[in-house]
């Protein structure tokens, strides 16, 4: 009998049929025996009969309350005939009974994905991750990975790692530690030696992919990732992170028609919902962000990234009756990083009404718990201007004049976050010689690169084959967000104004557009903004007012080292005589002037940026004095300013 029951056994996952056929026969020859009947259960549900399978399964959890498998198996009945409620309690009772009982944590991992319970799936997977490690203490830090406690993961990590180097999964839970601090090109090492290891793991080769979409190396990220999409296309991991690249990349639409699909695979999901109104705004799409961003609301009212998602879209989208709901979430408990993003989308409600107090109330809250959340206190700003300074003189620039690689299509626009440079991007990008990219990450990668080669030392050592080697490297990179084949194009990284002397050697003839707005409004905008990464100054007034005061001192010293080297547009300069200031700009980039360029709103061009919305609008005078309703709360920043408050045009 034991031959057979096993045969039938093992005969479940690929032949059904058979499994029920014998276990019919065994059911039949050996009535008392609990085990032929569960088999004969699990084979009747595979075979699309639960209604026939769930009499068996309650007779068997009566006759043996404490049998895992077979809670497990009534789960699944009960969830396949419609009842999910007690399936999912009978998971639980699965799992209480018997912890290791990994097919009934996949069964819960799957399913809470499906209806977006965030906190139950990823209890379930840190399950499997502690179930599936081969050593107690890389299942501890497994467990601890994926219930994102990276911090408390790291330290068992490291020494596992330097007792078994060759150990495929510990370099893979390693390289997940450093992704979640930033240190991305170490994660990529590890991935890559895990994966001469292990060549067939997907889940190396997914972690690889994500690592090189959190460099934003996006077209090396899709390369990882096609293997894995052509032998599972429906994998909603696997779509999420193809939609992220696509977007990435520029290709926005095709990004937001996988987010619909998933979406409408999986619509009690509210991530999934929020990734979706995330894609429909940056491909122009408003009202299915909007419809996106609110379904997210209904089925998760406490996912503060859906209500940052509607207010964030800076059309006046919240009610009166969203407000009412987000005093009441904002007064109960809420994780830091929900209240976090509904105390900005509070704030802006509360702007948007007239509440100049209770607004500027929420975005300090809000930016109390950023600070908090993103670091970005104890930078000496003045140091690093001074270094930079140091480093980029006259002379040395003088001497690498000519160098670098020889292409005058990059137009770069630089400045302050929130300061007018979206809008000029709008403009230019409505030129037909200049194309609209995105915020490129290249010049910032090469950047960290050239750190943890030297720094200083390895720039001011460089040679012209070098430099040409580098600049070279930026173009053969951002060539791919080059779609519509026109000679120029745009990279609009604010904070590459900190980069001005490497981009100005290894691209010589390169364009540098620095946009400038008024300190105390661009500070302001700035502080009631929620980026999605970086921009660490942004959520303190007294770290803003430094950081002013380090773009200033910044680009007003290439200014002088290298005349011409950067042409200054002021905001309200452009918002007050639109077509003088368009007309010097297209000048400065050696271009005829376009009447186009006065029609940018009427340019359906993807923006990824938190300023989508206002940039497909004429200009509009509203925006300049409007941090003045606040200005009674602005005291630290204008202290902070001192005399660039008044003196920042020069």
């Amino acid at each position: 009998m034991n031959d057979m029951l096993d045969q039938a056994a093992r005969d479940l996952a690929a032949n059904p049929a058979r499994a029920e056929r014998d276990a019919r026969k065994l059911v039949a020859d050996n009535p008392a025996d609990p085990r032929p009947r569960l088999i004969l259960a699990s084979a009747l549900r595979r075979l699309g009969r639960a209604g026939q399978a769930l009499p068996m399964l309650l007779d068997l959890a009566r006759a043996y309350p404490r049998a895992a498998r077979t809670r497990y198996e009534l789960g699944l009945v009960l969830c396949a005939l419609g009842r999910g409620a007690e399936g999912d309690q009978q998971l639980d009772a699965a799992v209480a009974i018997d912890g290791n009982l990994a097919e009934a944590w996949r069964a819960m991992a799957d399913r809470a994905f499906a209806s977006g319970a965030v906190d139950r799936e990823r209890r379930a997977l840190a399950a499997l991750a502690r179930i599936e490690a081969d050593d107690p203490d890389l299942g501890r830090a497994a467990e601890l990975v994926a219930l994102g406690r990276h911090d408390a993961a790291d330290p068992i990590l490291r020494r596992f790692c330097l007792a078994h180097p060759d150990h495929a999964e510990a370099a893979r839970l390693m390289a997940a530690c450093h992704v979640a601090h930033r240190t991305v090109h170490a994660a990529e090492t590890l991935l890559r030696h895990a994966l001469t290891l292990e060549p067939n793991s997907t889940r190396i080769r997914f972690d690889l992919a994500h690592a090189l979409f959190a460099a934003r190396l996006a077209e090396q990220a899709l390369a990882e990732l096609a293997p894995l999409l052509a032998a599972e296309p429906a994998n909603p991991a696997y779509l999420n992170l193809q939609a992220a690249c696509l977007g990435l990349l520029g290709d926005d639409h095709a990004a937001e028609a996988i987010n619909a699909e998933l979406s409408a695979k999986y619509p009690a999901n509210a991530a999934i919902a929020v990734n979706h109104g995330h894609a429909a705004r940056t491909a122009g799409l408003r009202d299915t962000a909007i419809a996106a961003y609110r379904r997210a609301t209904i089925l998760a009212p406490r996912a503060g990234e859906a209500w940052w998602g509607l207010a964030n879209l800076k059309i006046g989208t919240l009610t009166e009756a969203d407000e009412a709901q987000l005093r009441a979430l904002l007064g109960g408990p809420l994780p830091d990083d929900d209240r976090m993003r509904m105390a900005y989308a509070l704030g802006r409600r509360l702007e948007d009404r007239g509440d100049a107090a209770g607004a500027f109330a929420g975005y300090a809250q809000g930016a109390a718990l950023a600070r908090t959340r993103f670091g970005g206190a104890g930078r000496d700003y003045a140091a690093e201007a001074e270094a930079i300074r140091a480093l980029y003189t006259a002379p040395m620039l003088a001497s690498r004049d000519g160098q670098g690689a020889m292409d005058d299509a990059p137009i770069f626009v630089v400045g302050l976050p929130r300061s007018g440079s979206t809008l000029v991007e709008q403009i230019l990008a409505s030129h037909p010689a200049i194309e609209g990219t995105m915020e490129l990450p290249y010049i910032g990668s090469l950047v960290g690169r050239i750190e943890r080669e030297g720094g200083a030392a390895r720039i001011a050592g460089a040679d012209a084959a070098q430099l040409r080697a580098w600049g070279e490297e930026y173009l053969a990179l951002s060539r791919v967000h080059r779609r519509l084949g026109r000679a120029r194009f745009i990279d609009k990284m604010p904070n590459n104004f900190r980069h001005i002397g490497l981009t100005r050697m290894i691209l010589p003839q390169a364009r540098i557009i620095d946009v400038r707005r008024n300190p105390m409004a661009a500070c302001f905008s700035g502080f009631k903004q929620l980026f999605a990464e970086g921009q660490e100054f942004s959520y303190d007034l007294g770290d803003l007012g430094a950081y002013y005061r380090h773009y200033l001192a910044i680009v007003r010293h290439f200014h002088a080292a290298a005349p011409g080297a950067v042409h200054t547009i002021v905001y309200e300069d452009l918002v007050e005589d639109t077509e003088g200031q368009v007309r010097a700009l297209l000048a400065a980039l050696g271009l005829p002037f376009d009447a186009a360029c006065l029609r940018f709103f009427e340019n359906d061009r993807a923006v990824r940026t938190v300023s989508s919305e206002q940039v497909r609008q004429p200009i509009y005078r509203s925006g300049l004095d409007q941090w003045r309703k606040f200005e009674a709360f602005l005291a630290p920043l204008a202290t902070a300013l001192g005399d660039a408050r008044e003196g920042w045009r020069a």
